[in-house]
């Protein structure tokens, strides 16, 4: 039961980082108050795997990558 919960928890927070990332490529959508929103939740769960790997060039960021890569582990494992 409780696995199933979390299942469900990390399969939405997989799809919300995945939003947020096609967002963050369209300058106009970043503007916007759901974005904004989206950022609040996702900034503190990037803001450790920035810490050990720093976006690229300063300006690559591929930590949002390594996070949907870790939850997708999560998941096999919650299966």
């Amino acid at each position: 039961m409780i696995f199933n919960i979390l299942y469900q928890i990390f399969k939405v927070l997989n799809l919300v980082i995945f939003v947020w990332a096609i967002m963050s490529w369209i300058p106009a959508l970043r503007g916007s108050s759901f974005y904004r929103a989206l950022d609040s939740i996702i900034d503190p769960i990037l803001a450790p795997i920035r810490k050990v790997i720093p976006p690229i060039g300063g300006t690559f960021d591929i930590s949002p990558m390594i996070l949907l890569i870790g939850l997708q582990l999560i998941l096999s494992l919650l299966k």
